[in-house]
């Protein structure tokens, strides 16, 4: 079937299965249908041998809205507590040796990955930076999708239970004010901010553009005073609907082999890296550095553009966990040239599982 389907109308089967996700987990009361409803509809296609397939650069294109959503968030009072974030903060590179001294022999030793492959399968950064950066390492960029994409998974699909269930958290903040009721000038602006944020980055080689891009650009109008609020509703559930199509999506052409090592590779990490987590969750709160909603998502390994998503609708304070996991994700970034040329000295092992 996969042969007979042409891109495009693999695509639109892509889409369609998205929507009905959402009308399912509508008409079931199911939490953050627009987010869950694409994911899981995905998800049961790809494993079910589906032809589907993601939206390329349009697809893409909607992770801006976060991005712009974040950089809305910096504001000069946000600015000015940054010195009050400073030592939980400073968690973060503790936090991310700890993850890889656990990590890189989990995947080196237990289940026999090169060392490239353990080291950017064990990093907490985004799903497609981590792959590029493993690819270009001489990783193996099946087994890093597939990893990535499990601990994005499990992470966004327990993180609210965790929420609802262990902090109380209804899950019913506003994502945002109803595109009527903001001014279109602003409007205007995030839509420049985001096209500008996005394509500049891109040019410049900042990874992760998509939404780094957008922030920055848009906190230098937030804090110019020229955006006051974040993007309108639509575009976010639009965001939510496409970045969990995106998630179900990478299980296209999983084989059985894969699923019972590289996947369930994944799954144990996660349990690994909810432990730690947890850990350093409660550190922070018992230090008094942070709230327990605001410390759990700070520390959640998850992305940042699902993690953004769930600290809007949990009404948590968006300023402070986004500058934890900037940090968490510029210090992988910065990491990795490094990484990179220590695993070219080293030798060169199993290129995978088998």
């Amino acid at each position: 079937m996969r042969d007979r389907l042409s891109p495009t109308h693999r695509r639109i089967l892509t889409i369609v299965l998205a929507v009905l996700g959402v009308g399912v987990f509508q008409r079931l009361s199911l939490p953050l249908p627009f987010l869950f409803g694409p994911m899981f509809a995905c998800l049961v296609a790809a494993l079910a041998g589906m032809p589907l397939k993601g939206l390329g650069e349009f697809g893409v294109a909607f992770r801006t809205i976060l991005g712009v959503a974040v950089g809305a968030s910096v504001t000069p009072e946000v600015i000015g507590r940054l010195p009050q974030m400073a030592l939980s903060v400073s968690l973060i590179p503790i936090y991310i040796a700890v993850i890889a001294c656990v990590g890189v022999p989990f995947f080196r030793k237990v289940y026999g990955f090169d060392w490239a492959t353990s080291w950017y399968a064990a990093m907490p950064g985004g799903l497609q930076d981590m792959v590029i950066f493993g690819t270009e390492a001489g990783g193996d960029v099946r087994a890093l999708s597939l990893i990535h994409a499990t601990r994005v998974l499990i992470i966004v699909t327990l993180a609210p239970l965790i929420l609802t269930h262990g902090f109380g958290v209804s899950l019913s903040n506003p994502i945002g004010a109803p595109a009527a009721s903001l001014p279109l000038s602003e409007m205007g602006l995030m839509l420049l901010a985001a096209l500008v944020g996005w394509k500049g980055g891109e040019r410049i080689g900042l990874f992760g553009a998509s939404i780094l891009g957008p922030m920055i650009v848009t906190a230098v109008l937030s804090l110019a005073g020229l955006i006051h609020s974040r993007p309108p509703a639509e575009a976010i559930l639009a965001a939510q609907f496409f970045i969990g199509m995106g998630i179900g999506v990478g299980y296209v052409g999983v084989t059985l082999l894969e699923l019972r090592r590289i996947v369930s590779a994944g799954v144990l990490f996660v349990v690994l890296l909810a432990a730690l987590a947890a850990l350093f969750t409660e550190l922070v709160v018992m230090l008094g550095l942070a709230e327990p909603v605001n410390g759990f998502l700070a520390f959640a390994p998850g992305g940042q553009a699902e993690m953004t998503v769930l600290s809007i609708i949990a009404g948590a304070d968006l300023g402070f966990v986004i500058v934890h996991h900037l940090t968490r994700i510029l210090l992988v970034i910065t990491g990795a040239p490094i990484a990179a040329r220590l695993f070219r000295v080293k030798d060169a092992g199993p290129r995978g599982p088998g």
